[in-house]
């Protein structure tokens, strides 16, 4: 697990090192994504939340694909111009992390008959399907929603 304040020093020592001094760091409270650049307000951040589960080289590569979407602009996203800055700061992931979510901040649970467990952080509209039943079985397996009871 990463210490936070490592982090913000990782961060703000490739800030200096590859933008200029107009651009900051902070963390935030994302749940599943891992990390934003924020061009109107010229800002990195990265999930506090998931910073402190995952280890010190995921976190370092979510600042490089953040950095490298600094370094190109807002219109670069993560074509050609943005994948050869990434490579060139050590970036070897790609466009989304795999790890692991803050999923017990989620605030419904799901459940196929399959036993398959499932979350979101917004209510569920409408029906859901669970895909590896579904895959598995050819036909639709529903997903049952409840609400998660508030930690008392």
């Amino acid at each position: 697990m990463a210490e936070l304040d490592r982090v913000r020093v990782w961060a703000e020592a490739l800030i200096r090192l590859h933008l200029d001094a107009s651009w900051s760091f902070e963390f935030d409270r994302a749940v599943k994504r891992a990390g934003l650049t924020d061009f109107r307000a010229k800002r990195i951040s990265v999930s506090k939340h998931l910073a402190a589960r995952w280890d010190d080289d995921d976190v370092h590569q979510t600042l490089l694909h953040e950095i490298a979407h600094a370094m190109v602009g807002p219109g670069a996203g993560h074509g050609p111009e943005w994948r050869r800055a990434a490579r060139e700061l050590g970036y070897i992931g790609g466009r989304t992390h795999q790890g692991e979510i803050a999923a017990e901040r989620a605030g419904w649970l799901g459940e196929c008959p399959g036993g398959h467990e499932h979350v979101r952080f917004r209510a569920p509209r409408g029906r859901y399907a669970c895909k590896a039943c579904s895959r598995s079985a050819r036909r639709v397996v529903e997903i049952r929603w409840r609400r998660r009871q508030a930690a008392a």
